[in-house]
């Protein structure tokens, strides 16, 4: 999984009722755009993390 700073992270729910999560991905701190990044979610909350292969990146221009 690739990624630039700007670009948005689906990531789909786990089990039956969890509900998807979107973030805007502000940093990458991985080599050439790998994981983990630094995201900012819907409610301002940000986190670094490393999504899984469940995981979806879209440019901003596509959204």
């Amino acid at each position: 999984m690739q990624a630039n700073s700007g670009d948005h992270l689906l990531m789909h729910g786990r089990v039956v009722g969890q509900n998807d999560r979107e973030a805007e991905i502000v940093e990458v701190m991985g080599t050439n755009g790998e994981p983990p990044y630094r995201v900012r979610f819907e409610d301002g909350h940000e986190a670094v993390l490393s999504p899984g292969p469940d995981s979806v990146v879209t440019p901003p221009e596509k959204r």
